[in-house]
């Protein structure tokens, strides 16, 4: 496993990669019930996507207040509350199915939990690099990306099989109990072997100082602007992959099954490749970012559905390269007191990236085809690496040293 190997040799590492792996079945397992039930119950992708929107909106307007909160409280006890509440709204959406309450409480659980997110994504970065340490950061998010990849395809797969057979209430109630395993973990984690992150002090405007902070940083700012481009037009791919299986490629359902476990296989790739970097660069992000858009430009243009396939496995392995090195930058680039606004600010781009590029190549999709949607996006991300090649690169810290990284 080589640098995986190295980072699992930590108790605490171990620890808490098994109880991740857990929950994030779990988180799949749910996505897919929520959205199997609005859809059967509707008949409508609009609900379905609704209930995701209620979702996102609360990370993206109280994630900084979130990230404030991470910089200045402990993490691991902001964590343990934020799970058992998860745990509880999991268990709240079996309730509600069993008691056939409608889509109103779905959409009350969801958007409860948007703000229960938006606290608990800042505190779960941050501990994550408490648990990993600088010096092994990198490969511990590369470590993160795989289980991520494999949590999702175990997930997926074991709710769908669960879905048809019991319906969306075991899936939930499997998720609540899932959270349960990182309540346990964070409980048993050796405190002595986490790497302290500076903390920041109780003043008023924190929120505002963060969003100051970053608007000094122009290699960050760069950065989170390359994401939310690359991320709103090079990979919202369960839109553009949906929209060439049932259109040019012929696909249908079946296909799209085909084109989205090809897709994760590619993730995990990528998570691998990740991990054996000595160095996560602004250099390789760049390139990535440029191998991913020109890779979409080309699969615009493929003829059938298994070489539109093949083309997916590097486009979906330089996604999560570039997203683990994205992480790692923004962290080691930053204040150790700003980490929780920084990695707010990571995930409010996230949130912007799907809210805003979703509906654009589905617009796109509709008005000029699946393949120019595919053209356009990719020509856009090639022009946005290109620019940030000039911009990020020459301005850039230096990377974390090889040495470093493996000591």
């Amino acid at each position: 496993m080589g640098r995986f190997g190295e980072v699992l040799r930590q108790y605490n590492v171990r620890l808490w990669a098994g109880a991740d792996l857990v929950s994030v079945t779990g988180t799949w397992m749910q996505v897919l019930g929520v959205n199997w039930y609005v859809l059967q119950v509707t008949g409508s992708s609009t609900r379905m996507g609704l209930a995701m929107l209620v979702q996102a909106l609360p990370v993206l307007l109280l994630g900084p207040y979130g990230g404030a909160l991470a910089d200045r409280l402990p993490v691991r006890r902001i964590l343990v509350v934020t799970q058992v509440l998860h745990a509880v709204l999991a268990a709240a959406l079996a309730l509600a199915v069993f008691a056939d309450a409608g889509l109103w409480a779905i959409y009350a659980v969801a958007a409860v939990s948007g703000v229960v997110s938006a606290v608990d994504g800042p505190a779960l970065g941050r501990f994550g690099g408490m648990v990993a340490g600088p010096a092994r950061l990198g490969t511990a998010l590369a470590f993160g990306s795989l289980i991520h990849s494999t949590g999702r395809i175990v997930g997926m797969a074991a709710g769908g099989v669960l879905v048809a057979s019991f319906g969306p209430a075991p899936l939930f109630l499997w998720n609540a109990v899932s959270f349960a395993g990182v309540v346990v973990a964070l409980l048993r984690v050796r405190v002595a072997d986490l790497h302290p992150l500076a903390a920041a002090p109780r003043e008023a405007g924190a929120v505002r100082a963060g969003f100051a902070y970053l608007l000094r940083q122009p290699v960050v700012l760069g950065t989170l602007a390359l994401s939310f481009v690359l991320g709103s037009l090079g990979r919202n791919y369960q839109v553009t992959m949906a929209a060439m299986s049932d259109g040019p490629l012929a696909g249908g359902a079946a296909g799209y099954g085909l084109l989205s476990a090809v897709f994760a296989a590619g993730t995990v790739l990528g998570a691998l490749v990740a991990g054996q970097r000595a160095e996560l660069t602004t250099r390789l992000l760049v390139g990535a970012g440029l191998l991913a858009s020109a890779l979409q430009v080309v699969a615009a243009f493929v003829p059938g559905l298994w070489a539109f396939a093949l083309v997916l496995v590097p486009i979906a392995a330089a996604a999560v390269l570039l997203d683990t090195t994205v992480s790692a930058r923004v962290q080691l680039d930053t204040r150790e007191d700003m980490r929780g606004r920084v990695l707010a600010a990571v995930g409010v781009v996230g949130s912007l990236s799907g809210m805003v590029g979703a509906p654009l190549l589905g617009w796109l999709s509709e008005v000029a085809g699946p393949r120019a949607a595919l053209a356009i996006g990719g020509a856009v991300c090639l022009a946005a690496c290109g620019l940030a090649g000039a911009r990020l690169v020459r301005r850039s810290e230096p990377a974390v040293p090889a040495a470093l990284a493996t000591a």
